[in-house]
This record gives structure tokens, sequence and C-alpha cells, in this order.
């Protein structure tokens, strides 16, 4: 586990975007059901978060299409949290950072840490656009 004074102005990134942190596994579950779109990022203190999944994430909101709901876990913060989600995102092994975008209560795409890792923010900025065009 991290401190929460590490870790609470990586979240605040996030929250100051219009997401909602999920703390416990019922919380992940009923976000991630909801009926419509629901993107929920997996959060972390590592450089490939700060430097292009945090601004990233936060920069594809600000074009046209979005999600209908954001919701955010912290890995090695919200631990149980962060399991309940990574089941709803099987097939897809445990990364951190990732991005998935759900519709419906269905896992509909998925960014691991490794299509995160080494691309700049406008990179992944543009990729979630895209996507946001297409099921959103």
């Amino acid at each position: 586990m991290y401190p929460p004074e590490l870790t609470a102005p990586m979240a605040a990134e996030l929250v100051a975007s219009g997401f909602e942190e999920l703390k416990t596994p019922d919380q992940v579950d009923k976000a991630l059901a909801q009926p419509g779109t629901v993107l929920c990022m997996v959060n972390s203190v590592c450089g490939c978060a700060a430097g292009a999944a945090r601004p990233g994430v936060r920069a594809a909101l600000g074009g046209g299409k979005r999600p209908n709901k954001l919701v955010t876990v912290f890995a090695g913060v919200d631990t149980d949290a962060v399991l309940r989600a990574r089941q709803h995102f099987l097939p897809y092994p445990p990364s951190s950072p990732c991005i998935a975008l759900f519709k419906d209560g269905k896992l509909v795409h998925f960014v691991e840490r490794h299509h995160i890792e080494g691309r700049s923010a406008g990179m992944i900025a543009e990729h979630l656009s895209t996507v946001f065009d297409e099921f959103c």
C-alpha cells in the first residue's frame, strides 16, 4: 500500500476531470454494470501513468464524444476494488495503469500498460478519442 500523501495528488488529477473514485468491489460492480458507456482507469504511481495515461485520458475527454461515466481505482491503494475491476477486464492480464471502456456492462475496449508505455499523452488521447467516437 502506498501512503495517501503520495497518491492523493495523483488521484485528484482524475477526480478533477470528473472521475469517481471506487474504493470497494461493490462500487466497482455497480459502476461497470451501468447502462451506457463507462470508462474505468486503473491509476498508478508509475511514470507512464503520470506522463501519458492520466494526461492522455484527460485530453481525450475534451473532444467530441465521451463516456457517460468516468471511474477510477488506484493500484496499490484500493486493493480490493482493483482486484474486482481486473475480474471485469478478463481475459486481459493485470496491468497498471490501464484503461477499460464498458458499454452496457460489457468490456468493449482495453488499453494495457504496454500500449501506454513509450507513448505520449497526445497519442493516448488520439487513440481514446477514436475509441470514444466508435462506442460512445
